[in-house]
């Protein structure tokens, strides 16, 4: 008893596929070929890496202003700036009981203060 099944096509390639009746490409290249294909949109891409990377150096700029046994600091807007923290950039925000704003990047916050001063701190508990 055979049974007429449709002839499939890789998805890359459009070779007649041999083999598992699940596969889906003819060889790893094509898979490959075809799946970087997919995550090739240039315009969104470049704006997810440039805005990830802004994300990654406000916390490393973060990181490396806060004292190494986990306390607080205060910074001055301008040392931010010439570090190259980009302030529209932050991964969440946190309010406290006082009501108090906390931008967050990760887990290095900043607490706007008055002057152009910041309070940076630091949350385990994420």
């Amino acid at each position: 008893m055979t049974m007429n099944t449709p002839e499939k096509n890789c998805r890359q390639c459009s070779k007649p596929l041999r083999g598992r009746c699940d596969k889906k490409f003819c060889d790893d290249y094509c898979r490959n070929s075809y799946n970087n294909l997919l995550r090739t949109d240039t315009g969104t891409t470049n704006r997810i890496r440039n805005i990830n990377n802004s994300l990654a150096r406000n916390r490393r700029i973060l990181r490396e202003l806060l004292p190494a046994d986990g306390g607080m600091t205060k910074v001055h807007h301008d040392k931010l700036v010439l570090l190259g923290f980009h302030f529209k950039y932050h991964t969440h925000r946190y309010t406290n009981k006082k009501g108090q704003d906390y931008l967050f990047c990760y887990e290095y916050g900043y607490l706007p203060l008055e002057g152009n001063w910041y309070l940076l701190v630091q949350r385990n508990d994420l």
